[in-house]
């Protein structure tokens, strides 16, 4: 009889993505094993976790994390009826393991698989671990994590494994950094409006068309936005406001302007690419400045607070950055930092094969 992994992820891809590449990890060695994703109707995993060719259930859980004082009253009153659900959920599929990835979505099926003796392993995709995970720390078999940062927090339990991406990013030839440099600018699949806003006001200060191409993703709402401004200043650009084809993107990138969520800081240590990161400043639990700071420590990028950003900073940390022997440094560093093979350890913890 085939064996069911739920992985319970979701809310954002950088919860989402990581279950993804591990799901596709697992049906890789075992196509009979049956993998099955919890959610909650709230997050993308509504939209894509069909598309990846996978079952979803969803469940009525709220968030209780960083939200205001009315959403954490209505997070408590749906966690019970969230926990029944999910310890029924867990004895009707009788999985053999459940991974959860952080997030509100995966605590309460976490948390009843491993009250109910099903092997439970956690997946921590940031520097910093979230609530979610801090709070399932102690009822997890193992803790797999993706910088050192993290490990530590978990103490015996914590495998450094690195954060799982898909495709192909780790087979991405390197780029000879010759004029015209390839900057990709990017905020995340809904844009961002402070690094929209920050590019445009740094475009008269940065190199020449001739010496800097531009690949700009906005999101959506300021596609048009960005596009007049870039022609307003005489700039060529491919502005996109979204990017189906990222590991192109960053193949033919030499540098990388970006938020640094742990998908993406994952995909550039992956990829072997120099970055300028600008963490979300209200991210939860100020994780993505942790990401930053753990890749800036390495040499693998340089890290803008949102305080500090302007037209000038970027355009500064732009130019600076933009020489081939610099550049060269910082893909090694991120290199040294890559674990493309992460989705292969995190399914070894979630099969029991280490510990």
């Amino acid at each position: 009889m085939a064996k069911t992994i739920l992985i319970a992820a979701g809310g954002t891809g950088g919860h989402l993505f990581p279950g993804i590449a591990v799901a596709d990890e697992l049906r890789r060695r075992d196509p009979e094993t049956r993998v099955v994703f919890v959610g909650t109707p709230r997050g993308l995993e509504s939209r894509i976790v069909a598309k990846a060719g996978y079952q979803l259930v969803l469940l009525p859980v709220l968030p209780l994390n960083g939200v205001g004082f009315l959403r954490l009253l209505q997070g408590l009153l749906a966690l019970p009826w969230g926990l029944l659900r999910a310890a029924a959920l867990v004895l009707r599929m009788r999985p053999a393991a459940v991974l959860g990835i952080g997030g509100y979505a995966g605590g309460p099926v976490v948390l009843m698989a491993a009250s109910l003796g099903v092997r439970t392993v956690i997946l921590e995709p940031n520097a910093t671990p979230g609530f979610t995970n801090r709070v399932l720390r102690p009822f997890a078999r193992a803790c797999a994590c993706s910088y050192e940062e993290a490990r530590r927090e978990f103490g015996v339990k914590g495998v450094l494994t690195g954060n799982p991406v898909r495709g192909g990013f780790a087979r991405l030839e390197a780029k000879p950094h010759i004029p015209p440099f390839s900057l990709l600018v990017f905020g995340g699949s809904q844009g961002s409006r402070v690094l929209n806003r920050a590019l445009i006001e740094a475009l008269p200060r940065l190199p020449a068309p001739d010496r800097l191409q531009i690949v700009h993703q906005t999101g959506e709402a300021m596609r048009d936005e960005v596009a007049m401004a870039y022609a307003s200043a005489n700039r060529p650009a491919e502005v996109l406001a979204f990017l189906d084809d990222m590991e192109t993107r960053l193949a033919a990138a030499d540098l990388v302007v970006s938020r640094s969520g742990a998908t993406t800081c994952a995909e550039l240590t992956v990829a072997g690419k120099a970055a300028g990161l600008v963490p979300f400043a209200r991210a939860a639990d100020d994780h993505q400045r942790s990401n930053a700071r753990a890749l800036e420590t390495a040499g693998a990028a340089r890290m803008v607070e949102e305080k500090d950003l302007s037209g000038a900073r970027l355009a500064a940390v732009i130019a600076e950055t933009l020489d081939p022997v610099r550049l060269a440094s910082m893909e090694q560093a991120a290199q040294r930092l890559a674990r493309p093979d992460a989705a292969a350890r995190v399914a070894d913890l979630v099969e029991g094969k280490t510990s």
